[in-house]
C-alpha cells in the first residue's frame, strides 16, 4: 500500500509540474542569465580572492594568518559573534514568540522597529554609538569618570553589531511561528503543560529549522561586518580591529597577498554557512516530503476497501 501510495504522489507531481512548465526556450535563457550573473558577480570574484590568496605560495599565505595582528583580528572577530550571536538569539525567539502568538498594543511598532536597522546605514548605525557613548556623547563624561570604556573597545563594537543583526533571528521566526499557529500550544496547556515545558517541547521543536537558520544569517553578518564596526572600532591594530577591518588596512598598506590570505578566510567562513544554510534546507525539506507521504497514506488508510 505504502508503494502505490508514494507511486500515486510521485505521478501527480510529475503531471503538475508538466502542466506548468514553461517552454525549453523560456527555461534556458532564465538559466542563463542566472548562471551569467552567478558566474561574472559571484564565482570570478571568489574565486579571485583565493587565487591572489595563494599567488605567492602556501608559506605566506599560512605565514600572513599567523601574524599576531592577524590572530588578533580573527579572534576578536569570533568573540563578537560568540557574544552577538546568542544575544540577538535571545532577542529574536521573545520577540518572534510574542509577535506570532499574542495581541497586545504597540505590536505594529515593535515589528517596525525589528525591520529599522534594514533601513538605516551601517555607518549611521555607529555614528549614533558614537553621539551616545563617546567622549563628547551624551553619556560620554559619566564614562570616563567612571573608567568606562564604550566606543574604541569590545563593548562599542560588540553594540554597533548586535544593532545591524539583531533582525535576523526574529524575521526568520516570525513567519513560521505565525504558520504554525497557537493550537497546539493552546493543547499543551490545557493538558497542565507549564508556559516553559509548553516552549521547550511544543514550540521550540515546531521552529527549529527557522531558528537555526536565523542565527546561521546572524553569524554570517555578525563576522562580515564592516561600517559599523569600522566607525566604533578606532581600527586599534591587534586590539579592535575584526577581519574585515584588518583585511582594509592590510590592503591600504600596499601588503596585497596578506590581505586577501584574511579574506580569503572570510569567504571561507561565508561557503561555511552557505553549506550549512543548504544542509538545513535540505533536511526541511525531506521532513516535509516525509510528513506529506505519511499523511497520505494514513489518509488513503483509513478509505473502505
Amino acid at each position: 500500500m505504502g508503494g502505490n501510495v508514494s507511486r500515486m504522489n510521485r505521478d501527480a507531481t510529475a503531471k503538475s509540474q508538466r502542466g506548468t512548465e514553461e517552454s525549453p526556450l523560456v527555461k534556458g535563457l532564465l538559466v542563463g542569465v542566472c548562471g551569467l550573473f552567478l558566474a561574472v558577480f559571484l564565482l570570478l570574484p571568489l574565486i579571485n580572492v583565493f587565487a591572489q590568496a595563494l599567488a605567492k605560495g602556501w608559506q605566506l599565505y599560512w605565514a600572513s594568518l599567523r601574524e599576531p595582528d592577524s590572530l588578533a583580528a580573527i579572534k576578536l572577530t569570533l568573540q563578537i559573534a560568540a557574544i552577538v550571536v546568542p544575544l540577538n538569539t535571545l532577542f529574536g525567539v521573545c520577540a518572534a514568540w510574542a509577535i506570532a502568538k499574542f495581541e497586545f498594543r504597540g505590536k505594529s511598532l515593535l515589528i517596525t522597529l525589528i525591520d529599522l536597522p534594514f533601513a538605516v546605514s551601517p555607518v549611521v548605525a555607529g555614528l549614533i554609538y558614537v553621539i551616545m557613548f563617546g567622549l563628547q556623547g551624551y553619556l560620554g563624561p559619566w564614562l570616563d569618570r567612571h573608567d568606562i570604556q564604550i566606543i574604541f573597545a569590545v563593548p562599542g563594537i560588540a553594540l554597533a553589531t548586535i544593532f545591524v543583526t539583531f533582525p535576523f533571528v526574529a524575521r526568520e521566526l516570525i513567519p513560521v511561528m505565525q504558520a504554525t499557529g497557537r493550537e497546539q500550544e493552546e493543547a499543551a496547556l490545557t493538558l497542565g503543560a507549564g508556559a516553559w515545558r509548553t516552549f521547550w517541547h511544543v514550540t521550540l521543536p515546531s521552529v527549529k529549522w527557522g531558528l537555526l537558520y536565523g542565527i546561521i544569517l546572524c553569524n554570517a553578518r555578525a563576522m562580515g561586518e564592516f561600517g559599523a564596526v569600522s566607525v566604533v572600532s578606532g581600527h586599534v591594530s591587534g586590539v579592535t580591529n575584526t577581519m574585515p577591518l584588518h583585511v582594509e588596512k592590510l590592503y591600504n598598506e600596499y601588503q596585497g597577498p596578506a590581505a586577501f590570505a584574511v579574506a580569503s578566510l572570510l569567504a571561507l567562513l561565508a561557503l561555511v554557512t552557505l553549506g550549512l544554510k543548504t544542509l538545513l534546507e535540505w533536511k526541511q525539506q525531506r521532513e516535509y516530503q516525509n510528513a506529506q507521504v505519511s499523511a497520505t497514506e494514513a489518509a488513503v488508510g483509513r478509505q473502505p476497501e
